[in-house]
């Protein structure tokens, strides 16, 4: 509490004690909303703003926005990320392009016609040094260049296989991983570039706006101050010996200037502690002096027809006026 109030409520309060004594069955109070601040999440200039003091608006309407260039940017960047992301992982599970794989296929075709000529050059060889025509050197150089294209053949063909394989189950692991990542940070992004952006968290009625268009806000600084409906209550004062007959969730009935019928309400708190106490010492003859706090609320329909700040009178019985 303000250290300047604490006196003037203490009169008020002790004001309050002394003009109940002339009606046992109302007690005075009044009317306090506990309003909805919505702060900027990010910081930035304001850019725009919906809504002025008096408004009453709806849950979800636009309150302001913030400058957004930097946010739109980063979730470009995350976009494109992604892009490549998915990109690469695709190009593992699908392994090498057809044009690399033809190629391969193309050199397995060479290596196997080198194979098919060595091994007609080694039959011709065996006849030759059958019939003592060439030397054993030669026939043995005709199967090792025999082996050797057999080897290339062997060699393609494992190439081609494993172009048209996907990637390495690592390889596969680490760029779905990768893809994960990226549509991590561009949900981050999204987050970050909708935060610069707020609407009403409740309905009801604009209290106070603190900044205007132009100016700067910080993460946790409120610009917007809502009361909604159902967040109006009633604080009033009971003198002692009136307080056993008080309980929570009691109905009691609110009147006020203009208001009509009285406005029913439930107690949902009653102080534990007196709110004023006289400067007198304690005794059975002063005890009526010591009154407590009670708060009361209405129905959300109902709390319409008050407003913060309103002096209002309280009925424990609804039905008496």
């Amino acid at each position: 509490m303000n250290l300047h109030l604490a006196p003037l409520r203490l009169l008020f309060v002790a004001l309050l004690a002394g003009c109940q004594a002339a009606d046992e069955d109302r007690f005075q109070g009044y009317v306090e909303g506990e309003p909805v601040l919505v702060a900027a999440q990010q910081s930035g200039q304001l850019t725009s703003l919906q809504v002025r003091r008096g408004d009453m608006i709806a849950t979800g309407a636009p309150l302001f926005s913030q400058d957004a260039a930097t946010e739109a940017a980063s979730l470009g960047e995350a976009r494109a990320q992604l892009a490549q992301a998915q990109a690469q992982f695709g190009n593992l599970a699908t392994g090498k392009r057809p044009p690399e794989i033809a190629a391969i296929a193309a050199r397995e075709r060479e290596a196997e016609a080198r194979r098919e000529l060595s091994a007609a050059h080694l039959a011709r060889q065996e006849a030759l040094v059958a019939k003592g025509f060439i030397s054993a050197q030669a026939l043995d150089e005709a199967r090792a260049q025999l082996a050797r294209d057999e080897a290339s053949v062997a060699q393609t063909r494992a190439e081609l296989a494993t172009a048209r394989l996907p990637g390495r189950r690592d390889e596969r692991a680490g760029a779905r991983a990768a893809v994960s990542a990226s549509q991590a940070a561009l949900e981050q992004s999204a987050i970050r570039l909708e935060q610069k952006s707020q609407r009403a968290p409740v309905g009801g009625s604009v209290q106070d706006v603190f900044f205007r268009v132009g100016e700067w806000a910080t993460p946790g600084q409120a610009v917007v101050s809502i009361l909604p409906p159902q967040n109006i209550k009633v604080r009033f004062f009971i003198p002692e010996p009136r307080l056993g007959a008080l309980r929570t969730g009691q109905g009691v009935a609110i009147h006020c200037d203009g208001c009509g019928a009285g406005i029913p309400a439930t107690i949902r708190f009653v102080s534990a502690s007196a709110e004023y106490t006289p400067p007198v010492l304690y005794s059975e003859k002063n005890r009526h002096r010591l009154v407590y706090l009670v708060e009361a609320w209405p129905a959300a329909g109902d709390a319409a027809r008050l407003h913060p700040g309103q002096p209002v009178s309280v009925a424990l019985d609804s039905g008496k006026r």
